[in-house]
């Protein structure tokens, strides 16, 4: 991402996995990385802390089928439905604060 208030267009069919990229090769240790789809937390990592969670979609419909790269943040959600598509927001947290903006369109 050369600008992270761009948003990535991510086409999906339905029954598809789709791998919402982070763009770094590895989350520093003392990062904190959240992702959130419209305004719900669904996934955190923290390394400090041993947090490597995505728990917190399962209120929201996406029980057992986020999966959270341990090294590079980035997001795989298997089994795409048509409810899955909106605006996924994923938050870096470190020296510096990194945004990337997706917008998935699950056909």
């Amino acid at each position: 991402f050369a600008d992270s208030d761009a948003v990535k267009s991510v086409p999906a069919i339905k029954g598809d996995s789709v791998t919402l990229e982070s763009g770094v090769p590895e989350i520093k240790t003392d990062a904190v990385t959240t992702w959130t789809f419209g305004e719900t937390l669904i996934a955190k990592m923290n390394k400090d802390s041993g947090i490597f969670s995505t728990s917190y979609g399962d209120t929201v419909g996406f029980r057992d089928r986020l999966k959270l790269n341990n090294q590079t943040g980035s997001l795989t959600i298997t089994n795409v439905n048509t409810t899955d598509s909106g605006l996924y927001l994923l938050t870096i947290r470190g020296e510096i604060m990194t945004t990337h903006r997706f917008n998935i369109s699950v056909y």
